[in-house]
């Protein structure tokens, strides 16, 4: 077999056998097959696509080439759940420990953030010794005990995709939507999960932008998880604004426990409410959707799922006192109010500028060694289709800056002040199984 004749197949149009795949792969992982052969067929692919037999196959290789996560020893259905990314994205938060509360186990890998604020990690590291490394052994046995676990990725998952990737990221190939479905779902599925909800945002602060280019990569999703034996299910939600009102680190810890605590906080909860009752749907605990979403606002309400939250930081080593009293977390020297320059409703907001001042201060990383100071962010106090009058603060940025400028500017440039009120965007399109 020449990988000549797999990048002219391909070119041509034609469709990839199992074993043709698998020889890429495996080369190119292991140095065998050449950077230009190896981007001459990632091209290929962007110009030619995939059928969903050669993505779901593709995307297979990527996993066999590295560890998989044996979680074998959890007991009970392991539901996983993943973002596509967003500005003020802290439903796992919430999402977790709602979904523990009624029983099904969690068993989170998440990683570190580049780009406007910190991954998930570094937003659970806001409290004060909590503990993202455990062993397989620690992790296996807190999911067992408390239902749920919130750990850093472990072991090699997926070389294949990180080195085709830093390879798509330089030729122009990022955009192909096979390329995209089966990167995301190498790295979850190399991860353990018996199921998968995927919740992929569309919009101003999304990858995606069109809603269009949303579903096809969650159908593309969901087709490759499907044909690989993990029932999968995509939510496909709003981000043409900030997800609920904190953007940052420790403020979006706050947020999610606010939530969980029962604060209406209505696009934020309505959105780990839908995701929640989805994984506990594929969990089978719950005979409808119906039944689930009760279950799951009965336990906003009663404190289990504020609970599981505590015993998850408790578990881990945190302190669980940053939860109970919020005003111990992490925060900055300044509050500075950015206002409103004229009357009128809310159009637009550019989540993706949003998300950009909040690196300026400091809560995201630019490059890979920067560090997260977790303490500063945004607090928005207006969002789309709300009223506005002059001198009105838009948001709050919270900085160890006296003035932030460039956030500042940045936020000036998200806002867009209309006189006549519009609707705010819906929050869930589209579901799709």
């Amino acid at each position: 077999m020449r990988m000549y004749d797999i990048i002219v197949k391909k070119r041509d149009g034609g469709e990839l056998t199992e074993e043709e795949i698998y020889f890429f792969i495996e080369g190119y992982t292991k140095g065998e097959i050449p950077d230009y052969q190896a981007s001459a067929l990632t091209m290929a692919i962007y110009f030619q696509g995939m059928s969903q037999k050669e993505t779901a196959t593709l995307t297979q290789a990527m996993v066999d080439s590295g560890e998989t996560i044996d979680l074998s020893q959890i007991e009970g259905h392991i539901v996983d759940k993943h973002s596509t990314g967003g500005v003020g994205d802290k439903v796992t938060f919430i999402v977790g420990p709602l979904v523990a509360s009624v029983g099904v186990p969690v068993a989170k890998m998440s990683g570190r953030g580049l780009g406007h604020t910190g991954g998930t990690l570094d937003k659970l590291e806001s409290i004060e010794g909590l503990q993202i490394e455990m062993t397989k052994e620690q992790f296996i046995n807190n999911v067992n005990q408390h239902k749920l676990a919130v750990a850093g990725q472990t072991g090699n998952l997926a070389p294949a995709d990180k080195k085709l990737y830093a390879l798509r990221d330089v030729t122009a190939t990022v955009d192909s939507m096979p390329l995209i479905a089966g990167s995301i779902m190498s790295k979850k599925l190399a991860s353990g999960a018996d199921s998968i909800v995927l919740d992929v945002k569309t919009g101003s602060g999304a990858f995606m932008k069109s809603l269009e280019d949303s579903e096809a990569l969650a159908r593309e999703m969901v087709n490759i998880g499907n044909n690989l034996g993990r029932h999968t299910v995509a939510v496909i939600s709003d981000m043409n604004q900030p997800l609920g009102y904190e953007v940052g680190n420790a403020n979006e810890i706050k947020e999610a426990a606010q939530i969980l605590q029962g604060k209406k906080v209505m696009d934020l909860r309505e959105l780990s409410l839908e995701i929640a009752a989805h994984m506990t749907l594929l969990a089978e605990v719950f005979s409808s959707y119906e039944e689930a979403y009760q279950a799951l606002e009965a336990n906003l309400e009663n404190g289990k799922a504020f609970n599981a939250l505590r015993t998850l930081i408790e578990a881990q080593g945190g302190n669980v006192d940053m939860i109970d009293d919020l005003n111990k977390l992490p925060q900055a020297k300044y509050a500075v109010e950015v206002k409103a320059d004229t009357d009128g409703f809310v159009k637009e907001i550019d989540a993706e500028s949003i998300g950009v001042a909040a690196m300026y201060l400091g809560a995201g990383r630019a490059t890979k060694d920067d560090e997260i100071n977790h303490g500063v962010g945004i607090t928005l106090h207006k969002k789309i289709g709300d009223k506005v009058t002059a001198s009105e603060p838009l948001v709050t940025l919270h900085s160890d800056q006296e003035q932030p400028e460039a956030s500042i500017s940045k936020v000036k440039e998200a806002y867009t002040i209309a006189d006549e009120k519009i609707e705010a965007p819906a929050l869930i399109h589209k579901v799709i199984k």
